[in-house]
C-alpha cells in the first residue's frame, strides 16, 4: 500500500500546501490503473505517479492551481506511443485524473480519517464529486462490490469516484516445506505480503526463504503478534496437528478471510474430529478449505501451490466457498 494519503496530509501539516491526484478512468494502455494516487507540494515535490512520467509536469501545474482556489478539478490527457514506448507500454492511451486540493475540495479532516483507518488496516473509501463538491468517506458496505474486487472507479451515475482503500493483502503460511517453498514467492508475485511460521528453525531458515520474513513461535503465537482480520489468509502446510490445530484456531477466530489445511479427506475428517472435541463450532470448521486448494489434479509441491494460489485467490474475488 503506497502512502500518496499520508505523504498529502503530512505537506498540508507542515504549512506547505498539497494535493492528491487520483487516476479516475483510463483507456487503451495508460501506464496506471484507476486508484492510483501521486501527492503533489504547494512548491512543486511529488510522490507516486499517475502516469509513469508521461503528464506529471502538467499534473503539477494544475495541482498547484487548485491549492490556490480550493477547488477540485478533473483533467484528462492523452499518451502518444512515442511516449507510451519510453515508459514501457507498446501502445499509448487515456487517462483522466481528479485533483484535489487538501484543505478545501479534500478536507483535512477527511484526509486524516482515510490516514487513521489505514493505519488500523480498516476499509475505507473516499466518494469524491467529479463536478465539485467536497469529498467524503463512506464504509465498506456502501460499496460491497468494489471492496470486495479492490476496484476504485466511477460510479454508474457518472458524478462521483470511488476511491478504495482496503488494507494490504497478508498471509501466512504455517510450516516451511517444499509446498511453501513454491507457494511464498508465487503468493508474493500475486500481491500478497508473506509471512513463514515455523518453530523448527531448520525448516524455517534464510537460506530455504531467502528474503521472506521468518517467525520460530508457535502457530498460535505468532498469528497473535503477526495480527488476524478479513484480509489475511492463512494456510496450514505441517500435517502435525501440535502446530497446525493451534493455527486453525486462531485463524477462525480472527476472522480471515481465507483459511487453507494441507491433508486428505481422511486427514482432515480427523482434524474435524480434534476441533469439535476443543469447542470449535460446526459453522466455523465448515469455513475451512481443506483439502487446501483447487482441485486440478496437483502432484509436485509446485502444482500444489499454483492450486492453493488459485483458490485463495477465487475466495479474495469470488469469495469461493469452503468445500465447493
Amino acid at each position: 500500500m503506497d502512502d500518496m494519503p499520508e505523504q498529502a496530509l503530512g505537506w498540508h501539516r507542515a504549512g506547505q500546501g498539497a494535493a492528491l491526484v487520483t487516476v479516475v478512468e483510463t483507456w487503451g494502455s495508460a501506464p496506471r490503473p484507476a486508484g492510483a494516487q501521486m501527492a503533489v507540494s504547494g512548491d512543486g515535490q511529488i510522490a507516486g505517479s499517475v502516469s509513469g512520467g508521461c503528464v506529471e509536469g502538467a499534473v503539477v501545474f494544475e495541482a498547484q492551481a487548485a491549492m490556490a482556489d480550493g477547488r477540485s478539478r478533473v483533467l484528462t490527457f492523452g499518451v502518444s506511443d512515442d511516449e507510451a514506448f519510453a515508459v514501457g507500454l507498446a501502445c499509448g492511451g487515456t487517462i483522466r485524473v481528479l485533483v484535489e486540493p487538501v484543505g478545501g475540495a479534500l478536507p483535512e479532516p477527511v484526509l486524516a480519517a482515510l490516514a487513521d483507518a489505514r493505519a488500523a488496516r480498516r476499509p475505507v473509501a473516499v466518494v469524491s464529486p467529479l463536478s465539485g463538491g467536497l469529498a467524503r468517506l463512506a464504509e465498506p458496505g456502501d460499496h460491497a462490490e468494489r471492496f470486495r474486487a479492490d476496484r476504485s472507479g466511477v460510479d454508474p451515475d457518472g458524478e462521483t469516484f470511488v476511491a478504495i482503500h482496503n488494507p494490504p493483502l497478508r498471509m501466512a503460511i504455517v510450516g516451511a516445506g517444499h509446498i511453501a517453498q513454491a507457494l511464498a514467492p508465487m503468493a508474493r508475485l500475486a500481491g500478497w505480503d508473506v509471512t513463514l511460521v515455523d518453530p523448527r528453525e531448520s525448516f524455517a531458515s534464510p537460506a530455504r526463504f531467502p528474503g521472506f520474513p521468518l517467525v520460530h513461535d508457535w502457530p498460535d503465537a505468532a498469528l497473535a503478534v503477526h495480527g488476524l482480520d478479513g484480509r489475511v489468509a492463512v494456510v496450514t502446510l505441517t500435517h502435525d496437528p501440535k502446530l497446525d490445530d493451534p493455527a486453525i484456531v486462531a485463524a477462525l477466530r480472527g476472522g480471515v478471510r481465507y483459511l487453507g489445511c494441507l491433508g486428505s479427506p481422511r486427514t482432515h475428517a480427523k482434524r474435524v474430529e480434534r476441533l469439535r472435541a476443543a469447542g470449535v463450532a460446526d459453522a466455523d470448521i465448515a469455513r475451512i478449505h481443506a483439502p487446501v486448494g483447487l482441485d486440478i489434479g496437483a502432484k509436485s509441491p509446485g502444482e500444489i501451490a499454483v492450486s492453493i494460489l488459485a483458490q485463495v485467490t477465487q475466495v479474495l474475488r469470488q469469495g469461493g466457498v469452503a468445500g465447493a
